[in-house]
């Protein structure tokens, strides 16, 4: 049996410009991003275990928020969930997968969730 380590963030919600349509154009719209990633296990964690054994959470959140280009405006929000892998893979070799799910928050009208999730494993 392999052990796996999957780490998340999950609803955090970051302003985007992103849409293709002449409303979603031209301002940001509020996303809500979830990602798990899947990170190379270690074969135990002590209670002494240092975060260089892992990986900080926080980077996940960087990776949706201040690691998205300022001023870039997304047509597709796939293309928000494919920048926020790469960033994330670059950042740690150890990452094995990454899974980002987005919600449209803009486009909802009864509350039902509209978005796309986007899986990637390191090839």
């Amino acid at each position: 049996m392999t052990d796996s380590l999957i780490l998340e963030v999950a609803d955090f919600e970051q302003d985007v410009l992103t849409g293709i349509y002449s409303e979603e154009t031209g301002k940001p719209q509020p996303l809500r991003i979830s990602m798990s990633v899947k990170l190379k296990c270690a074969d135990h964690y002590a209670p002494d275990t240092s975060l260089g054994v892992s990986k900080n959470y926080m980077d996940l959140k960087f990776a949706a928020s201040k690691a998205l280009p300022e001023g870039v405006h997304f047509q597709l929000i796939e293309a928000v969930a494919d920048h926020i892998i790469e960033t994330l893979m670059v950042q740690d070799t150890r990452i094995e997968a990454v899974t980002v799910k987005i919600i449209k928050l803009a486009i909802a009208e009864a509350n039902e969730k509209i978005g796309i999730t986007l899986t990637r494993e390191r090839r």
